[in-house]
């Protein structure tokens, strides 16, 4: 029985690569430039496609529109943004991501990156490494502290709940902001994201990406936060309305930002970089061996179990699964 063929969108890890060219003839394009060179010998067989938002190439309907035998998409992470869902279900295209698999991974990396912007830790090891320490004395007593602050979580799914939890033993009191209320939560719910950045003074920002959140932190949120006010984001750089952040952070209408990622990553605002009150790493939420080697198993299980007939693992909320 003849494999199935695969629309491999760019360079994704080796585990992956391995598996794939077992269940599948792959198609691979190597960088976005030469998509169209393999969609014009292969397009009219490819019957999955395995992409990420890592690769550059949106799979959006007009693509999915030139795949007349597309059955599956299956995407390296947990956002899948890069991916036109509505378009996929009208097709009855499954798409599928790898939830949970990143979660405690990206959660320790919030909470990591909520404490060096709150304490100034990469400023304080700077300040050693330049040789201070030992000439001008110790660093300053960092203005800001977890010890009074309240969390105002922006967006509440499996990655809110996990960073919640981490807040909660620091003693935090939490809010969280959503859409609907959620029955089986204590904490206090905002569908008024302005008026909860004005009740609290520390904003996570853990929603899906996407044109329905695009510029949700906005420059009247960040008001609304105020001089206190400090904004991790461990999303989507789009979420946050980037230059009115950093107007925000340059005139001190926030304290700072730590941001795991950026607009336009990664090629950062140069404005970004010059802020002394900000902390940037480079989108390395879930960015170790062990993460990643499991967010890249279950995209692979989830094109296989196309390949044998068999329900995915983990479909998207937009394309639920129900037959082949």
């Amino acid at each position: 029985m003849s494999k199935p063929a695969l629309l491999q969108t760019g360079p994704m890890m080796a585990l992956i690569e391995k598996e794939l060219n077992a269940a599948f003839i792959v198609h691979k394009v190597a960088k976005p430039a030469d998509l169209e060179g393999v969609l014009a010998a292969s397009a009219g067989s490819i019957e999955a496609v395995c992409t990420g938002g890592h690769t550059g190439v949106k799979t959006d309907a007009a693509l999915m529109a030139r795949l007349p035998k597309l059955k599956v998409i299956g995407n390296f992470g947990v956002g899948y943004d890069s991916i036109d869902a509505a378009a996929a279900a009208k097709r009855g295209v499954i798409v599928t991501n790898t939830p949970d698999v990143l979660t405690e991974e990206v959660a320790d990396t919030a909470l990591g990156l909520l404490l060096m912007t709150v304490r100034e830790f990469g400023q304080a090891e700077q300040y050693l490494r330049a040789g201070r320490w030992g000439t001008e004395g110790d660093y300053r007593l960092t203005p800001q502290s977890l010890r009074d602050r309240s969390l105002g979580m922006v967006g509440y799914g499996r990655i809110g709940k996990a960073i919640a939890k981490r807040a909660a033993a620091f003693g935090m009191p939490i809010s969280y902001f959503g859409r609907t209320k959620q029955s089986d939560v204590a904490y206090p719910f905002y569908n008024d994201l302005t008026a909860m950045a004005r009740d609290v003074d520390t904003l996570m920002v853990i929603t899906p990406g996407g044109p329905q959140t695009k510029g949700l932190v906005s420059r009247s949120v960040l008001e609304a936060l105020g001089p206190r006010g400090i904004v991790v984001n461990i999303a989507r750089g789009s979420v946050v309305d980037e230059a009115a952040l950093i107007d925000a952070l340059h005139k001190g209408t926030i304290w700072g930002a730590g941001l795991d990622v950026m607009y336009n990553e990664p090629n950062i605002d140069p404005a970004l970089l010059k802020l002394p009150n900000t902390v940037l790493l480079p989108h390395v939420g879930s960015a170790s061996i062990h993460t990643r080697n499991g967010m890249g198993q279950l995209v692979a299980d989830n094109l296989k179990a196309y390949a044998a007939k068999k329900a995915p693992l983990t479909p998207v909320p937009e394309t639920p699964f129900k037959a082949w």
